[in-house]
């Protein structure tokens, strides 16, 4: 699995696992900290949760068009910077007056440009290490490799913002709402944690941050690679641009594990777990299930007894970790709505030497479907896990809320429906976003013009942002119309959109 693959991969990756850490521990609590801080409705929480998504997705593409002129190294640092300041400014607690409100979009709006500048530039860079011919059978599984380092530090965030809330809370005396601003501050810690990482291992990847001329009329300034007739590139970017357009939907339908599906978690998903179920609620216990895949897949494929004998005993410890974790479980644990988000970035973890020995199996034969009907059945899958929340959701109530001692509208715990719902939804999910997102990256930087990665890139990214500021339909949608009709629309747009993408299935694969 991680044979082969060029050593600027694994700190590229390192670095963007930090950066996502911090992000994701922040997105875990936003829209509950919106909805207590400043008493926000699910609707307008909604708003500001999915603009700021929007913003976060859409800046990549002004920072895409700024690394093809400046390089992608410069706009990463000082992505990485505007990003600190901006979480610098939102763990900082100021109560919920209008002032408070303002600095927090403030602090947002730098948030999302930071990340423009970082996010879509530095996958570009992790592209351009497969331009080596030596490398370019293995882009694919690269992405895969490096989509699993980003979830890696997702799959921590939502514990971590958790915890460090009820510290603040317990520990330090801070009120609930004031707390929130320490899980914030995780992300100034972690973002340190990156340029550290991008600076030591920079030797490893520096030839792809550009930046500087090169001579030649034969090949692109950037990427040394033959450039295209105005024809070929018409047709990738049209290509790119259908693809963009279907991903849309996936986004849309995605991104409400931090909005409608965590208002679900919050109002009518079981507060507590016990036995077994209550073990999936640890994030050390899903750590040890990842590494007894890990190991087994090391135990099959290892060359040496050694190598045989050392994932035996890792499977081994973690198997025994797992039995005294179960014995330890004494009564009931409590179940919070934000940590459900871990479920995705675990599922993701474990998957994807999964997904990849699926893939390299077909491959082998053959018979590995393109990039673009790979992101065709991602649209399908996803659209099987909301048939699931439809159907389990039929005979639930309306969302319902009251108002709190300070007059703010509180949401009520309406149902108690078990917590394998969602564990299972967000495995569904995690199915099709294997199939869509790390293949729709490489999809997007094997096939935009030498010319217009940075742009097109960026384009990739202007799409999620399309989808995420449509996400606000699940906080439109939340207590307006039945759960059931809620989640049948999300559904419905992501088989329209799988329908789309194989009508044009003919085109999108002419360029692959």
């Amino acid at each position: 699995m991680f044979e082969g693959q060029p050593k600027g991969l694994f700190a590229l990756a390192l670095a963007n696992t930090g950066e996502r850490f911090g992000y994701y521990t922040m997105l875990a609590v936003f829209a509950l900290f919106l909805r207590a801080n400043y008493g926000l409705s699910p609707a307008l929480a909604g708003t500001i949760y999915s603009a700021f998504l929007m913003f976060v997705y859409f800046f990549p593409l002004f920072g895409g068009m700024l690394a093809d002129k400046f390089g992608f190294g410069k706009m990463v640092t000082t992505g990485i910077i505007i990003m600190f300041a901006g979480y610098l400014l939102l763990s900082v607690p100021l109560g919920g007056d209008s002032f408070a409100l303002i600095v927090m979009l403030a602090a947002l709006l730098l948030i999302g440009f930071g990340t423009g500048l970082f996010k879509g530039n530095l996958q570009v860079m992790v592209g351009d290490l497969y331009n080596d011919p030596k490398y370019a059978d293995k882009r694919d599984s690269g992405f895969s490799i490096f989509y699993m380092a980003i979830n890696i530090g997702a799959l921590f965030a939502p514990t971590a913002a958790i915890k460090i809330k009820e510290y603040a809370e317990v520990s330090l005396g801070y009120s609930s709402n004031d707390a929130y601003h320490f899980s914030f501050a995780v992300a100034c810690a972690s973002l340190i944690l990156s340029i550290a990482i991008y600076y030591i291992f920079r030797s490893t990847f520096r030839h792809t941050e550009g930046g500087t001329k090169k001579v030649g009329a034969k090949s692109d300034a950037t990427s040394g690679e033959p450039e295209l007739t105005k024809e070929e590139t018409k047709q990738r970017i049209v290509a790119l641009c259908l693809v963009f357009a279907v991903v849309i939907f996936f986004w849309m339908a995605f991104h409400q594990n931090g909005l409608s599906l965590t208002y679900f978690a919050d109002e009518f998903t079981a507060q507590s777990a016990e036995g077994m179920q209550a073990m999936c609620f640890d994030v050390w216990n899903l750590v040890a299930v990842i590494f007894i895949v890990y190991a087994l897949f090391s135990l099959f494929q290892s060359k040496t007894s050694k190598g045989k004998a050392i994932s035996a005993v890792v499977i081994a410890l973690a198997v025994c970790f797992l039995c005294f974790q179960y014995n330890s479980v004494d009564g009931s644990v409590t179940v919070s709505a934000p940590i459900f988000q871990q479920f995705n970035p675990f599922y993701v973890v474990a998957l994807t030497p999964v997904s990849m020995a699926i893939f390299g199996s077909l491959a082998a034969k053959g018979k590995e479907p393109s990039a673009p009907r790979k992101i065709a059945y991602g649209m399908i899958v996803a659209a099987v896990a909301y048939a699931l929340m439809a159907f389990s959701s039929m005979g639930l109530p309306m969302p319902q809320t009251e108002l709190g001692a300070d007059g703010n509208p509180v949401a009520v715990h309406v149902a108690d429906v078990t917590p394998n719902l969602l564990i299972t939804v967000y495995l569904v999910l995690t199915f099709g976003e294997l199939l869509l997102s790390p293949m729709g990256i490489s999809f997007v930087s094997k096939v935009a013009p030498p010319k217009y990665k940075g742009m097109m890139m960026g384009g990739w990214f202007v799409a999620t942002a399309i989808g995420n500021q449509l996400v606000v339909v699940g906080g439109l949608l939340w207590g307006a119309v039945p759960l059931w009709l809620c989640w049948s629309v999300f559904m419905g747009v992501c088989l329209v959109a799988a329908v789309f993408m194989f009508a044009m299935m003919k085109r999108l694969e002419k360029v692959c």
